[in-house]
């Protein structure tokens, strides 16, 4: 059982962020300039206060009663542990970078005191997540990351483009949260509690089926979180808004979300529920890959490795090993936020007017002489992202290789498809990375025309991407570069044994060397990797892909598109023509009956009424006082009677 205490620095890293985020957006445009360095200051005390209290031998708690339901008592806990602390350090760092990187890429924004106040709200709401300690208050600070990047991405809402990337990554995330939620109140339903301590105890009360749906249900948290297919659409167009911002939601906030919920509930998962996030995971792995194989926009491009990298975490999380995909999940911060910030400082040399597209990789090449540092960064990330010898991305997706095929008696034959996608992925990923940093910095100069004077960036800038760069080696995880197993990372999470198969670092090498042979062939081209002339160059619009998983003006993804339209048709034609010929009929039937009742039923009452009325006035006719017209009934009278009686006997 955990260890309770009262008095931890939960309170002072959650209301920190929260308090700056108050005054920043309180305080107006008066206080641009100042706004940067009040929100990393803020972040650097956060960051200091993670790297004090770490105490990972122990688990604190800290709960206080919210409301109750019932007979059922709702309590609101924060924990604190190994993987905690963990997360907060990460979390702060890359936070405090970015933020450092954007008080110069931003430079003049007019709305800088808004920018960092969403930023302080952000990582207000992902201190929340890691900080819980049940599912409940998980989901309330899940909702405040979804409204946090719902803000960032559309900080530039002057623009269409980011507007509606923002609402579109709100409205998948919404979908996957529904999932999550739906998952939560079950538990509440079946153990009354989503403590997540208490939940080892009491899930031994639910019967397998029930549990493996929960555990689906709250994976649908991460598949919109850390955009896994079909909830993967939202991740590439949420590069619409401010580089720094992509670096942040890409390396230790939004994404890692969900990499954390799986690492917090992996008990909560039955071995089928394993299997269906593996699949998942290795699926959207795979077409994050693929697609980052055929954008041009430098962004884009990293969007969907980030993409591919999830997925590779997912998978690691379904095929056993929680502890590999917070492994991944690290390295990945640091060389993916390295990433986004060096191609920010790409993206600020080539800046010019509007007609000139500086995201745009068949714009740039030749560019590692006038951005040398920035050349040397990119290359740094790429190569660890690439997975690399001798950089801690080959690390981790070794561990994860390895758990692959260590884990293989789980599924039989099977589970073979899992460590063979990756090692394919890692192949594609080498090969996809080798490609954008040809197009960038490599080659001819395709900018000349555009009379653009690239120029490297302030310190303020590549500081924050070398320290990243630098962060991006495999010492700083383990002294032996080619076993992670016998550094200190894993120690500290927990794992006390790790296998290690002395061919899969040798078979993932090849592979890797296998595709930059790839890329490197391509690039040798007469039209490398299908570039085009700079006068014919054309927006992404031209190059459509069959695996694209977005659409230019639509909140859904390729996989449903179909669907869609086919679920329209059935409504247009089958559904709504029942519907119509129903409401037609009823009509036609009413019009019928109204004739009827119009015509028959009311026409003979109206008949017989004017017959007695006739009548009636008929007989009245003749009572008028004049005896002739008494002789006359009387003898009309005599003469019916004669002939009733003739024809009666």
């Amino acid at each position: 059982m955990p260890e309770a205490s009262r008095f931890f620095p939960v309170n002072v890293l959650l209301l920190l962020p929260f308090m700056v985020f108050v005054v920043l957006w309180l305080s107006g445009r008066k206080f641009n300039r100042l706004a940067g360095w009040l929100g990393a200051l803020a972040t650097f005390v956060g960051l200091v206060i993670s790297l004090w209290i770490p105490n990972p031998d122990k688990v604190q708690v800290f709960s206080f009663a919210w409301t109750q339901i019932g007979e059922r008592s709702i309590t609101l806990d924060f924990r604190l542990d190994g993987l905690s602390y963990l997360m907060l350090a990460v979390v702060h760092f890359v936070a405090l970078l970015v933020q450092l990187y954007s008080t110069a890429y931003l430079k003049g924004d007019p709305n800088l005191h808004r920018y960092f106040a969403f930023i302080q709200l952000f990582l207000f709401s992902m201190l929340g997540i890691v900080l819980s300690g049940n599912l409940l208050i998980m989901y309330v600070f899940w909702e405040l990351v979804g409204l946090s990047s719902y803000l960032l991405i559309g900080f530039w809402y002057q623009k269409k483009r980011p507007v509606w990337a923002a609402q579109k990554a709100f409205v998948l995330n919404r979908i996957g949260d529904a999932a999550f939620l739906t998952g939560i109140l079950l538990l509440i339903y079946y153990t009354g509690s989503t403590d997540l301590e208490a939940l080892t105890y009491s899930i031994a009360s639910i019967s397998p089926g029930m549990l493996t749906f929960i555990g689906i249900c709250l994976f649908g948290g991460c598949m919109g979180k850390s955009a896994q297919f079909p909830l993967s659409g939202w991740l590439p167009d949420a590069m619409e808004g401010p580089t720094p911002v992509s670096a942040l939601i890409h390396a230790a906030t939004m994404v890692a979300a969900g990499i954390f919920l799986l690492a917090r509930i992996v008990f909560l998962l039955t071995p089928e529920a394993q299997l269906f996030i593996a699949i998942i995971g290795t699926v959207t792995m795979l077409l994050g890959a693929f697609q980052a194989m055929s954008a041009w926009d430098i962004k884009r491009v990293l969007a969907f490795s980030t993409m591919s990298q999830l997925g590779l975490m997912v998978t690691a999380v379904g095929i056993g090993s929680w502890q590999m995909a917070i492994f991944h999940l690290v390295t990945h911060a640091f060389f993916k936020a390295g990433l986004f910030l060096s191609a920010g400082s790409v993206i600020h040399a080539l800046h010019g007017d509007d007609s000139f597209d500086a995201q745009d990789m068949r714009n740039m090449g030749g560019l590692r002489k006038p951005l040398p540092i920035t050349f040397i960064c990119y290359l740094v990330c790429a190569s660890a992202l690439a997975g690399l010898p001798f950089f801690s991305g080959f690390l981790s997706k070794d561990a994860i290789i390895t758990e692959g095929f260590v884990n293989l008696s789980a599924w039989g034959n099977f589970g073979l498809v899992f460590p063979i996608a990756i090692l394919l992925g890692a192949g594609l990923t080498a090969y996809y990375m080798f490609r954008q940093v040809w197009l960038i910095f490599f080659g001819e100069s395709r900018y000349s025309t555009s009379g653009i004077d690239p120029h490297e960036s302030p310190g303020s800038m590549w500081i924050p991407m070398a320290i990243l760069a630098l962060l991006s080696g495999f010492w700083w995880f383990s002294f032996n570069p080619f076993n992670a197993g016998q550094g200190w990372f894993l120690a500290y999470l927990g794992v006390s044994e790790t296998s290690h198969l002395s061919w899969v670092p040798l078979v993932a090498g090849l592979v890797t060397a296998l595709a930059l042979g790839a890329g490197y062939w391509q690039s040798r081209a007469n039209k490398p990797f299908g570039l085009y002339h700079p006068q014919a160059i054309q927006s992404d619009k031209a190059w459509p892909s069959w695996l694209r998983d977005y659409a230019p003006n639509a909140y859904f993804i390729k996989p449903f598109e179909g669907i869609f339209k086919f679920t329209a048709v059935l409504e247009r034609y089958l559904i709504d023509a029942f519907v119509n010929l129903i409401a037609q009929t009823t009509v036609v039937s009413g019009h019928l009956l109204a004739w009827v009742d119009r015509n028959i039923v009311d026409g003979v009452v109206a008949a017989i009424v004017g017959s007695a009325k006739s009548l009636g006035k008929g007989v009245r006719s003749l009572q008028n006082g004049r005896i002739q017209s008494y002789f006359l009934v009387t003898a009309a009278g005599m003469l019916l009677l004669f002939i009733w009686l003739f024809f009666l006997l």
